[in-house]
């Protein structure tokens, strides 16, 4: 039998597929937290059974609005508003990048502590106790005393702790956790220990449902904090403050929607809460099951809800 001609054969194959497949594949990025993980997944999948084809591309989470901006990459999940919005502002400003609303999780994410340490620095939540030297030595390790350490997520998270440590002239040195993984293995072996640990602990997430602790009770934010030296107690230096709190984003390429509009349609439908989403982390994080099997899982015990996302 003698070979197809090419245009030919491409011609047969575009019209097998169906129709919201001929325009190659959904981009969907992929990040470095268990949660994202999971929400890209059930979107992936759930955009797989409305026939679309679907691509995981793993991406730095701010650097990421370059690709949607040109409409190489196409779908973010997860934008948290305490750390991605002014990255997402900017990007939405170009004209080329869409927020197609929240995912019905709202994010805390901030410094973290257990409860044993309150015994040694008494003062907590209130951030001005980790201006005393007795409270940030109480959280020193060899490598940083006599200044306390705080371990930050990975540096690609964004949060501006650095700054904040400057800004309120904290005695304390922020140390970055390579990986999502290596901050709450981290965080597991200090309880285990009792030892000392202040930390980037967020939320929805296992570890403040586990574990008794609380967040440092920073000023509060207010936009002017981050874009405003003169605002707040530090009159020569921005984020003297907290991170900011509130929902969970989806974004997209404006190119979505011009070449597959029934993708955005099912993406700006897309909503999970926080309670969903912490027992999912624990199935994986804590239970060992792999993200796939878990998505799985959500998708035969929800078939009718998220079908209504892809529904015409």
């Amino acid at each position: 039998m003698t070979a197809l001609r090419p245009a030919l054969a491409a011609l047969l194959l575009a019209t097998a597929l169906p129709a919201a497949a001929q325009d190659g594949p959904i981009r969907l990025t992929l990040h470095d937290w268990t949660g994202q993980l999971i929400t890209t997944e059930i979107m992936g999948e759930v955009l797989k059974r409305g026939g679309f084809e679907v691509e995981y591309v793993q991406a730095d989470y701010l650097a990421q609005f370059a690709g949607l901006e040109t409409g190489d990459l196409h779908i973010a999940m997860e934008i948290w508003e305490t750390t991605g919005r002014e990255a997402m502002d900017a990007a939405t400003a170009t004209g080329k990048v869409e927020n197609l609303g929240p995912t019905g999780m709202e994010a805390i994410e901030e410094w973290w502590y257990p409860a044993y340490m309150v015994e040694k620095c008494p003062g907590l939540p209130n951030w001005e106790a980790l201006k005393e030297a007795d409270c940030a030595a109480a959280f020193a390790t060899p490598e940083t005393a006599p200044k306390g350490r705080y371990l930050g997520g990975p540096v690609t998270w964004g949060g501006f702790d650095d700054e904040r440590v400057a800004a309120l002239d904290l005695p304390f040195e922020v140390i970055h956790a390579g990986t999502d993984a290596a901050l709450f293995a981290e965080l597991e072996s200090a309880i285990q220990r009792q030892a000392p640990i202040v930390l980037w602990v967020y939320a929805p997430h296992w570890a403040p449902a586990k574990y008794e602790g609380d967040w440092v009770q920073f000023p509060a934010y207010t936009p002017e904090c981050y874009n405003d030296p003169a605002w707040g107690s530090n009159p020569n230096a921005a984020y003297d403050c907290g991170k900011p709190t509130g929902p969970i984003w989806k974004v997209a390429s404006t190119t979505l929607g011009e070449k597959w509009p029934g993708a955005k349609a099912a993406v700006e439908k897309f909503e999970i809460d926080n309670a969903e989403m912490g027992a999912m982390i624990t199935a994986v994080d804590l239970d060992g099951q792999t993200v796939s099997a878990v998505v799985a899982d959500w998708m035969a015990a929800n078939e009718a809800r998220w079908g209504a996302w892809i529904a015409n």
